[in-house]
């Protein structure tokens, strides 16, 4: 018997079915991903990025930066706060069940966190005696892990952080820091562009190579005003060397440096999505007034 068409149908079932697993599920689970809308504020996410921040993703790209740094910030369990929002009529009540959910409070506040557990169905039925008394409570999903702890990141990455990045550039290898929120770890533009130029003028025992190409050296007299654009040396006049006489170098950023730090300054994806919950930061306080207090007679 010739079982030569039974094998060719056996092997082309695993690959149909292999290519089905690996190319068509994906595409149908992530591939048709739409901007969001955050609760928070309203505001679609993510946003493309502008036109100089796509150039430095390309200056980014060609210098093989993703060889040597991630933009995936990993996450451990999440952990869950039961937090009291308002006391309600009953306050006795509520401080009562408080103070038995957690032995080791003191007196509940508005505002406040009650007691953290592991457990989410732990603190649902902490939250549902707290609002069963007349409080107003909520369990709030709070990420944890090395990189959290680190500050690189406040929640997990996800594939809608991604949406408008082509090609995307993880990177595997962290031989310098996660880079996927640098943009809000570093948001000034001096350091970056100094860091680029030498790294170990801002971080000592760095291994990042410098990356002076990507600026212009131009000299001048020390009493001719700096050239256009120039960094300010006085971020780092206690290291940088000067030479002497009565010449001195300016250090001016290429366009490409430029570019560059623009797209750093872009990586920010921190914004609470349904399936990467983040910790919602508190309301700005109200500004201080000079309005004298009323005098109690």
């Amino acid at each position: 018997m010739n079982f030569g068409p039974l094998i060719f149908l056996g092997v082309f079932f695993t690959m149909a079915c292999s290519w089905f697993g690996m190319i068509v599920v994906p595409q149908l689970q992530i591939g048709g991903q739409q901007p969001v809308k955050l609760e928070a504020t309203g505001q679609m996410y993510p946003l493309p990025r502008a036109g100089l921040a796509q150039q430095g993703a390309a200056v980014y790209r060609a210098n093989g930066c993703a060889a040597c740094h991630s933009q995936q910030v990993r996450q451990g369990p999440p952990v869950f706060d039961v937090k009291l929002n308002d006391l309600g009529t009953n306050a006795a009540q509520v401080a009562d069940i408080a103070r038995k959910i957690n032995h080791a409070a003191g007196a509940p506040l508005p505002g406040k966190n009650i007691w953290r557990t592991p457990v989410k169905k732990d603190a649902d039925a902490a939250a549902k005696r707290l609002t069963d008394a007349g409080a107003k409570a909520a369990v709030v999903i709070v990420p944890t892990g090395a990189d959290i702890e680190r500050g690189w990141g406040a929640r997990v990455s996800v594939a809608q952080d991604y949406l408008y990045d082509q090609p995307l550039m993880l990177g595997s290898r962290r031989i310098g820091p996660d880079l996927a929120n640098i943009g809000a770890r570093k948001p000034g533009a001096d350091w970056q562009l100094w860091h680029l130029y030498n790294p170990r003028l801002i971080t000592d025992g760095s291994f990042m190579p410098a990356y002076r190409f990507l600026f212009n050296e131009v000299p001048r007299r020390k009493d001719a005003p700096p050239a256009l654009g120039a960094l300010d040396k006085t971020l780092v006049a206690k290291t940088f060397p000067e030479p002497a006489g009565e010449t001195v170098t300016d250090i001016v950023p290429t366009a490409e440096a430029v570019a560059l730090v623009a797209y750093l300054a872009s990586l920010n994806p921190d914004a609470p999505l349904f399936e990467a919950p983040a910790p919602v930061p508190p309301p700005p306080a109200a500004p201080a007034t000079n309005t004298p207090a009323a005098v109690k007679p």
